[in-house]
């Protein structure tokens, strides 16, 4: 089973580490794991709505093995 990570890059001044991250997600198959993370609002380069108002420079959804 796999489940869906976000990760943050922080802001430069922020208490967050540059390695913080959120399960979004879990007990998907690898599949579905990877049909979540080609979405392209799961990446805030290519997401349409700003989720995090600014807190985090950038993120993006990974999957892993849990």
């Amino acid at each position: 089973m796999y489940r869906i990570v976000r990760r943050f890059r922080d802001k430069p001044g922020s208490e967050l580490t540059p390695r913080h991250t959120e399960v979004m997600e879990t007990g998907l198959t690898r599949a579905e794991a990877q049909e979540h993370c080609d979405d392209p609002e799961t990446s805030s380069r290519t997401c349409e709505e700003d989720l995090y108002d600014g807190e985090y420079l950038s993120w993006f959804d990974s999957f892993e093995e849990e």
